[in-house]
C-alpha cells in the first residue's frame, strides 16, 4: 500500500480543543508585539525626544537628504541654513538630528591603526 492510501483511510481529525487555538493566537500576537511593535514604538519616542530637544545651531538632515544647521525654530516649522545666506523652511517632522561626523584627525588615526594591524598580521604569517 502506498502512503497516500493509508492517509486517505485514516479517521478524520476530531474537533480539537478551541482553547489551544486561542492560546496559539495570543502567543503569536505577544511575539509580534515583542519583536516588531515595541522596538518601533521605542524608536518613535526617541525620534520625538530628539526633535523636541533641537536648538538653533544643531546640524540636521531633512527627509529629502538636505544637510544644514538650524537657524530658527517655531512650533511646526524649522528654518535651516543650507549654505551661507541660503535658508529653507521645512516641517519639523521631516527633520532628523545629523549623526556626529568623524574629524579628519580621528580618521587618520584610525587608518594608521588599521595599517599597523595589517602589518603585524603579515609579520605573523611570515614567521609561521
Amino acid at each position: 500500500m502506498s502512503l497516500l492510501t493509508i492517509l486517505l483511510q485514516a479517521d478524520p481529525a476530531q474537533g480539537g480543543n478551541s482553547w489551544s487555538f486561542w492560546i496559539m493566537m495570543i502567543l503569536i500576537f505577544v511575539i509580534m508585539w515583542l519583536f516588531m511593535i515595541r522596538p518601533q514604538q521605542k524608536k518613535q519616542k526617541e525620534l520625538e525626544r530628539q526633535r523636541n530637544e533641537m536648538k538653533p545651531g544643531d546640524k540636521v538632515v531633512t527627509a529629502g537628504g538636505i544637510h544644514g544647521k538650524i537657524d530658527k525654530i517655531s512650533e511646526e516649522v524649522l528654518t535651516i541654513e543650507i549654505a551661507k545666506g541660503v535658508s529653507i523652511k521645512v516641517d519639523k517632522s521631516s527633520v532628523f538630528v545629523a549623526p556626529p561626523t568623524e574629524k579628519k584627525e580621528d580618521k587618520d588615526k584610525k587608518e594608521d591603526k588599521d595599517k599597523k594591524e595589517d602589518k603585524d598580521k603579515k609579520e605573523i604569517k611570515k614567521a609561521d
